[in-house]
């Protein structure tokens, strides 16, 4: 591991030469294959699909398939968000096949196809926490109950909010932001066809139990800690400021990796397992230039 000086040091240097120190360090935590992200989003969809005819067949309770449902929801993104980045392998590469299979595939239960979560993502680093560019602006709360108050109202039908990612695609309006556009619409139908159809043959209630209240709760926890906890209060504006680390009541895994998210904005083809040690080794370096690092 490369030496990093203290704080007082490091910002006494050249900047030049901090920001080689920076790379260099940050270049440690790179390369080699994600497999546990891998295994986590097909896994974590193998286990949503399985609860399917578990609860109709009778042989798993929908009281107990409602907290795995909710929870398969909530995992659901991040081994998508890996792909967006192409950290398990970039196009070209012979396991470029993995990393497409795991981006389309793992946020099924969410119903976000892999390309409009791509490409409304890499709008989201582009334009943190610009009010007009950002499509995850929406978030941007006064403060946690503030935020799952929003996350509820800007799912209701008409609101504004609940259309950023839409308008973000045809402010791009390239063919691929367009198939994105056509990807979204087929996935919405897909859903309410599901849903439909299981209340048409009554299963309704395994139909709102496993995807419908789950994906809902999913939703408002993603937003929290991959949106709303990692860029309050949302103001920020430039590469160390637009983003924070912070630390949540449920830890870093509770969050979802969330407390070190700053590392992910400033070197996104770090694997999310390995933005702690990532944080921790960069640290001095974070500190000196004036980032928000709140406690931890």
């Amino acid at each position: 591991m490369i030496a990093v000086p203290d704080v007082a040091t490091l910002r006494a240097m050249d900047p030049k030469a901090l920001n080689r120190l920076e790379k260099d360090v940050a270049d440690q935590f790179m390369g080699g294959l994600a497999w546990g992200s891998a295994l986590w989003g097909l896994g974590n969809l193998a286990v949503w699909l399985s609860l399917w005819p578990l609860t109709i067949m009778g042989i798993l309770p929908l009281w107990a398939a409602f907290p795995i449902a909710t929870l398969n929801v909530m995992l659901c993104y991040l081994p998508s968000h890996e792909a967006q980045h192409r950290i398990y392998a970039r196009e070209g590469e012979p396991l470029f096949w993995l990393n497409e299979l795991v981006g389309y595939l793992s946020t099924i239960p969410l119903v976000l196809p892999y390309q409009v979560a791509r490409l409304t993502h890499y709008e989201h680093h582009t334009h943190t926490n610009d009010p007009e560019l950002d499509p995850d602006i929406a978030t941007k709360s006064n403060g946690p109950w503030h935020l799952i108050f929003k996350s509820i109202v800007n799912r209701q039908p008409g609101a504004k909010a609940g259309s950023a990612y839409g308008e973000t695609l045809a402010r791009l309006g390239t063919p691929e932001a367009q198939a994105a556009g056509l990807q979204a619409l087929a996935a919405q139908l897909g859903y309410l066809a599901v849903l439909f159809g299981m209340a048409w043959t009554g299963h309704a209630l395994e139909a709102a139990l496993i995807w419908w209240l789950p994906r809902h709760i999913g939703v408002t926890y993603i937003q929290f800690y991959l949106s709303w906890a990692p860029h309050h209060p949302g103001t920020g504006k430039g590469r160390y400021k637009d983003t924070r680390a912070f630390r949540s009541a449920v830890g870093n895994i509770g969050s979802m990796g969330m407390q070190f998210h700053i590392i992910h904005h400033l070197y996104p083809r770090i694997p999310l397992m390995r933005t702690p040690a990532a944080y921790w080794a960069l640290r001095p370096i974070l500190e000196a230039r004036g980032c928000d690092l709140e406690r931890l």
